[in-house]
């Protein structure tokens, strides 16, 4: 799995184009501030191991990066562009699901952008130290 993490001071996002026959319709968009943005690729490599083990590491990576953006809120975003290597949108979408549940235990507000779908989306994001973040995990 790959995770690029940015703390973001404003991310919002507008559906553009489904690319996922049987993702549900969705035309609404949102703006959330203030929170931990995470591109996020699931690898094939990934559905060898079992979803709690992945949806840990990535939710245990998650926390650290925002205790050191000090924030409580985390936005999911399904990213496939940051490897060759792809997991099927089933098993992706289940790790989505457990990571935010597991998030929300932790008293985290969380966000999934709109699965299945191209979208337009505006950042901004400051330049200081651990604002940016990727990791293999």
């Amino acid at each position: 799995m790959k995770v690029l993490v940015m703390y973001v001071n404003e991310f919002s996002y507008t559906p553009a184009e489904k690319n996922l026959e049987e993702a549900p319709d969705i035309n609404d968009g949102k703006t959330i501030k203030d929170a931990i943005l995470a591109f996020i690729q699931v690898e094939k490599e990934d559905e060898e191991k079992d979803v709690k083990s992945r949806e840990k590491k990535l939710v245990n990576h998650l926390k650290w990066t925002s205790r050191k953006n000090n924030t409580k809120q985390v936005i999911l975003h399904s990213f496939a562009h940051l490897s060759e290597s792809k997991a099927s949108a089933e098993f992706t979408k289940e790790l989505f699901d457990q990571a935010e549940v597991r998030l929300q235990n932790a008293e985290f507000t969380t966000w999934q952008t709109p699965f299945g779908y191209f979208l337009d989306l505006k950042i901004d994001a400051p330049g200081f130290s651990l604002a940016r973040i990727w990791a293999t995990l």
